[in-house]
C-alpha cells in the first residue's frame, strides 16, 4: 500500500504505474479533484512534483482491514515551482511546507485500486504565503 507514495517520493512514474491498477482512482479531498486512470493521476502528481520537487512523505502509521489500508504521513517539501490551482498559478515562493495527511487505499490484486487523500489545503497555502 505504501508503494505509490514511495514511488512519488522518488518521482519514479514507472514505479507509480507498477504499483496501481490501470483504472486507479485518486480522490484528493482537499482540492475536490477525483482523477481516474493511472496516466491522469501521474500527470496530476507530476504537477505537485513541479511545484514541490523535493516533496516527500514520511510514514508514521499504517492500519489494514481486509482490502483497505490507512496510511498516516507528513508531507514536507519546498515550493520551488509554479503551483497550478483551480483559480490560476501560484508562483514559487521558496517556502517550506510540512503537512500531516492520511491516505485511505483500496487494494486489489496486490495493487492500489483507489486512494482517498486527506490533507489540509488551508495550512499549505498559509505556509507558502498564499493566504493568511
Amino acid at each position: 500500500a505504501k508503494a505509490p507514495t514511495i514511488a512519488y517520493n522518488n518521482k519514479d512514474w514507472k514505479a507509480v504505474k507498477a504499483a496501481v491498477t490501470p483504472d486507479f482512482l485518486y480522490d484528493e479531498i482537499a482540492t475536490q479533484r477525483k482523477i481516474q486512470g493511472v496516466d491522469k493521476v501521474i500527470a496530476a502528481w507530476q504537477g505537485w512534483g513541479t511545484a514541490f520537487p523535493d516533496s516527500k512523505a514520511t510514514f508514521h502509521n499504517a492500519y489494514a482491514s481486509g482490502d483497505t489500508v490507512v496510511l498516516e504521513v507528513t508531507w514536507r517539501g519546498t515550493h520551488k515551482g509554479p503551483l497550478q490551482t483551480e483559480t490560476g498559478q501560484i508562483p514559487a515562493t521558496g517556502k517550506p511546507i510540512e503537512i500531516r495527511a492520511c491516505g485511505v487505499l483500496e487494494i486489489a490484486g496486490g495493487k492500489a485500486k483507489s486512494m482517498r487523500h486527506y490533507w489540509d489545503m488551508a495550512t499549505m497555502l498559509q505556509q507558502i504565503g498564499a493566504s493568511e
